[in-house]
């Protein structure tokens, strides 16, 4: 951008404005390139002084979304601007918020000429009049636009095709003497789709899936893996019943002209197993420390699981294991501690972690202060003789909240911290950018 200069004199101080065109038959013609190209030779054949040039590729539909326009407004107000050479005026303009600061910079002298290559307004009411005209109609064009667009798309999802991208597993094919696509099954990803549905039904879970299609070499039609995410939303898809919801969650459902891959009854069956699992999974168990940490080998969170044990004289022990999630690039193995070793492994960190370096200093400060007092006061300890308790410092009171601190305390500790937390395979909790 060239440099900028205050204007302190009656000559106009240009800046050239230029926008991505929103209308995709004019992209050749109106790129930014060649609205710059325009706009210079404008501003040479008629000695305007351009001291800037803005551009931008987003769009004026709503007000206050584009960065660089917002910039040239501040500049105009601060008088570095008084003049904008743009190609049409829809470039700065299609919708009212953004047009009524343009207007009201000229009502207050400020911006005192917008110039098109064939047009200029300046600040006299006819000229704002025709400028508030032309940029109306580029925001009723955009608001009509709108409605025949949704309008094309319930047309289309009534005739059975649902307006969006087909899923995994279908194509568009286009018959031969007519240009209407129409929706069939991929020979080569169809079967797989099938089968991911009836290894759901038994029991497989997505992780697991993820991982056989790893092994068998799948890929989306962009010759993509498929992640873990796109597996959970396409068992979720009701599309593959051949029933479509359009638009989602607006309960309006159409009959979809394609073959189904998935009968209704076995959807049913998947969708009342997940959610049968997952309100098993809300009614877990709160472990302390899940989600605190990170995996050394593959970067996922750290989950949690307990088990129990049946000891030789009968009596059951319960065990809580932390293990990675596995919800990175593979199905993580490597990585499992038992929560009393995870405990022990904290408390050494501990020791050895700057006390500057814990975020609840002050607070555990406060907290050993008030202990003292009790302790003075009420079980009849003084300072200063041999009934003295010793000093409790900061790290004996985190490492005391690390094994008898209640779930929330520990999580506030830790979060605290100065530092991420890895799980490393030995298995080996260590503190990394920290102490």
């Amino acid at each position: 951008m060239p440099k900028t200069t205050i204007n302190t004199n009656d000559e106009v101080h240009f800046s050239l404005y230029a926008r991505k065109s929103e209308e995709s038959d004019e992209r050749q013609a109106l790129s930014i390139d060649s609205q710059l190209k325009e706009l210079r030779a404008v501003a040479e054949r008629d000695g305007l002084n351009v001291v800037a040039t803005h551009t931008e590729a987003h769009s004026a539909k709503m007000s206050g979304q584009r960065p660089v326009f917002m910039q040239l407004i501040e500049e105009i107000k601060r008088g570095v601007i008084s003049g904008i050479l743009t190609w049409l005026p829809d470039r700065l303009s299609r919708n009212a918020g953004d047009l009524g600061k343009m207007v009201d910079l000229m009502d207050q002298g400020l911006l005192r000429e917008i110039r098109t290559i064939n047009q200029v307004f300046t600040g006299n009411p006819n000229d704002k009049f025709l400028l508030m005209i032309l940029c109306s109609q580029a925001k009723l064009e955009n608001d009509n636009r709108g409605i025949n667009v949704k309008r094309g798309q319930h047309t289309r999802a009534s005739l059975g095709h649902r307006p969006c991208k087909t899923p995994v597993g279908y194509i568009l094919d286009y018959p031969a003497g007519t240009q209407k696509s129409r929706v069939i099954l991929d020979p080569v990803r169809a079967p797989i789709v099938r089968k991911i549905f009836r290894m759901t039904e038994q029991g497989m879970s997505s992780r697991k899936i993820r991982a056989w299609l790893k092994e068998i070499g799948f890929t989306t039609p962009l010759g993509k893996q498929m992640p873990l995410s796109m597996i959970q939303r396409m068992i979720h898809n009701s599309y593959y019943t051949g029933r479509f919801e359009w638009p989602e969650k607006s309960g309006k459902w159409y009959k979809g002209e394609y073959e189904p891959l998935v009968s209704k009854a076995m959807f049913e069956r998947i969708q009342q197993r997940i959610s049968s699992s997952a309100r098993k999974k809300i009614n877990h168990k709160n472990f302390a420390f899940v989600r605190m940490m990170k995996c050394g080998l593959c970067g996922s969170g750290i989950t949690a699981q307990e088990k129990t044990v049946e000891l030789k004289d009968g009596s059951v022990k319960h065990l809580v294991y932390y293990l990675c999630s596995g919800g990175g690039d593979s199905v993580c193995k490597g990585v499992t501690i038992r929560e009393d070793e995870l405990i022990k492994q904290l408390s050494e960190i501990m020791d050895s972690v700057d006390i500057n370096d814990l975020g609840l200093r002050p607070h555990m400060e406060a907290e050993i202060a008030r202990f003292e007092r009790f302790a003075i006061h009420a079980m009849g300890h003084t300072p200063g003789t041999e009934q003295e308790l010793p000093k409790v410092t900061i790290q004996m009171y985190a490492k005391y909240i690390l094994r008898k601190g209640t779930r929330e305390d520990k999580r506030t500790l830790l979060s605290n911290m100065k530092g991420r937390l890895i799980l490393r395979v030995y298995p080996r909790v260590v503190l990394e950018n920290g102490q």
